[in-house]
This record gives C-alpha cells, structure tokens and sequence, in this order.
C-alpha cells in the first residue's frame, strides 16, 4: 500500500468485474453479455460518427438520448439522466441521492458494486437478508432509512420482484428515495417506469450494455422526478460534463429507435433462456426462476468450484461468487441456442 494513498483508499475493497479472458474458441457466460450483436441501425450510425467532427466535443447534456428514451417512455428529457454505463449512473446516484445519516437499504444478495460505492462515498448502509428461497420481502424494509436500491430482477439470483410489490414498497416509503436498478428487466419483467409519473421518489436506472447488446459502448440512463435529475446532473457537471462520446450517443439513439430488433433479440435470449433451464434441471441442478439473461443454478450433490473448473477445462466460462448463501451456486449467462447445448453436454459429462 502507498504512503501517498488518501485515507479512504486504504479501506476500498473494489468491484472485482467478470473475467475476460483471451482463450481461443471460448464459450464466454460469466459476464451476462448478449450473445447477438446490436442492430444494424446501431452500427450504420458509429459508421456515420466517423467524420471530422470528432475533433469537437459531443453534446454534454446528451440531450439526443434523453429525448429518444423520454419518446420510448412517454416522458420529458427532463425525466431522463444518461451516463458511461449504469454504474456510472449508479456512482452518481449514491453520491447525489443516498448518502443520508440514516443507512441505506439493500438485499444481502445483490449487485456487488452497492458496498463498493457505500465505501467509496462514505454512505451508511445496512443489508436486509432475501427470504430463504432468494426472494425480496417488502416489509422487511419497514425500517428507518435513508434510501433503498435493489436490482430488479435481481442479480446475480434472476428473481423478480412483482410491480405490485414495487409500487407497495414506493407507498410506504415516500420520504425515502426508493432506486430500481434494472439491468435486466427485459429479459422477462415490467418495468417500474411508468410509476415514475406517480411516485417523485422513484428513480430506475438501466443499461443499454444487456437487452440492446451495447456493453462495448457503455451507456445507461436514469429516469424519474426532474427533481431526482437535477441532483444527478449537479453531481455529474461536478464531475465529467462529457461522460457520452459521439459514438455512444449515436449507437445508443440508434438502439433504442429498432424497437423490432430489440423485441427479436431479447425472445430469443429468453427461449434460450427456457431450454438451458430445463436442460440443468434435467441433470440435477436446482434452477432458480429467472427473469434475467442468466440462470442461478446449484447441484445438491457436486462442489460449485469443481463444477465451474471442470467447464473451464473444456473452454466454457460461467461465474462463481465466493460469498455466504450462494457460494455453492453458478451464474450462467444464457448464450446462443449452441453455446448452450455445448454447456449442457459438457456437464453431462461430469465424473
């Protein structure tokens, strides 16, 4: 460690991201990236991106963005924050709307970023373990707090929490900013937008890098009370004023305008999804219901890091989280129709 560290260095524990390794003919589903790439629309616009122009600084308020995701949800720019990726919308909120002397709530299991930020930025927090079978209890955060943030699905268990139960946690605490981070709700949920224009304490977040195949460009937006933006943009314009470049502004609008392409896309990760389920329960996994681009699978009888070394052996990636509860279970990225009937022989094949 460094003499000339800041204080608060010493005490991080960062994020330890997906392995990305440089294997040859690797079947990669450990990072929950999408198997197919993004649309056409998308890679026609980069191409148009490819001027002149990049000597210029890209709009900072992204403002083409904001109002191509306010048209898609039926709200204002106003409504909208865009960012470098979810977890830099992520950073911004817990820095803007969640740092309050009472602690902020979230599952026990969850997106392991949250403590990162937590001690990054000096934010109190207190988890509230998920229900024996990995699902959230609304009234479990009957408590004081100074905000509550889970993934929805969340991550890495793929559960999805029911609007209704969203809404109810909304009702009771509105003095609190509730935060939905939804990565993955495309993949088999409804999202909690449309309540943002009933419920000012409501802010979603979610990515473009899953459902819309763009995690190389990094791109993710926030939506909810103009209110909730502004405390964004304050801690953003103190910050980076040009988080977006010019090619994930316009890969990003072109994404979200091919609505067909999206909808063809995410069916066919969630038939996938469906098969590669079924498959693991057939060769004796528990398999918990998702509602993700990932299945949250465990075998009652074999060791999950002999499972995951074995498969990597035979060049198939998947992710294991050495922490309590789920340390005997696999999170497995649903690829395309023949990296998961590669991922299902190979298993068959365990000794």
């Amino acid at each position: 460690m460094s003499e000339f560290w800041s204080p608060v260095v010493h005490a991080l524990k960062p994020y330890v991201p997906g392995e990305q390794p440089k294997l040859t003919n690797l079947i990669k589903l450990n990072t929950n990236e999408n198997p197919y790439g993004p649309s056409p629309r998308v890679l026609a616009a980069l191409q148009q991106q490819v001027a002149d122009t990049l000597r210029l600084y890209p709009d900072p308020t992204g403002m083409a963005l904001k109002q191509a995701v306010a048209h898609y949800h039926g709200l204002t720019p106003a409504h909208v924050f865009v960012g470098n990726g979810s977890d830099e919308v992520l950073a911004h909120t817990f820095q803007a709307l969640l740092k309050h002397e009472q602690p902020l709530l979230f599952p026990d299991i969850t997106y392991s970023f949250y403590p990162v930020y937590c001690g990054l930025y000096g934010v109190t927090a207190q988890t509230i373990p998920l229900r024996e079978d990995f699902s959230i209890a609304v009234e479990d955060y009957a408590r004081p707090n100074g905000g509550i943030i889970f993934p929805n699905p969340n991550a890495p268990t793929g559960k999805l929490l029911a609007l209704e139960a969203v809404e109810k946690l909304l009702q009771h605490h509105h003095k609190s900013v509730v935060v939905v981070d939804e990565a993955y709700i495309d993949f088999g949920g409804a999202s909690a937008i449309p309540l943002v224009k009933k419920y000012n304490n409501l802010l979603v977040i979610q990515t473009l890098s899953k459902s819309r195949s763009l995690a190389g460009l990094r791109v993710g937006f926030a939506v909810g009370h103009p209110d909730l933006i502004e405390g964004l943009e304050r801690v953003k314009d103190s910050f980076n004023s040009y988080p977006l470049d010019r090619f994930a502004l316009a890969g990003a609008v072109a994404a979200i305008e091919d609505e067909a392409y999206f909808q063809s896309t995410c069916a066919r990760i969630i038939a996938t999804r469906d098969v590669m389920s079924r498959g693991l329960q057939d060769l004796g996994f528990e398999v918990i219901p998702s509602a993700a681009n990932f299945v949250f699978a465990r075998h009652p009888q074999r060791d999950a890091v002999a499972i995951a070394q074995f498969l990597r052996e035979r060049s198939i990636i998947v992710r294991h989280f050495k922490l309590p509860r789920i340390d005997q279970h696999l999170r497995i990225t649903v690829g395309t129709d023949a990296e998961t009937q590669a991922l299902l022989k190979a298993l068959k094949a365990l000794p």
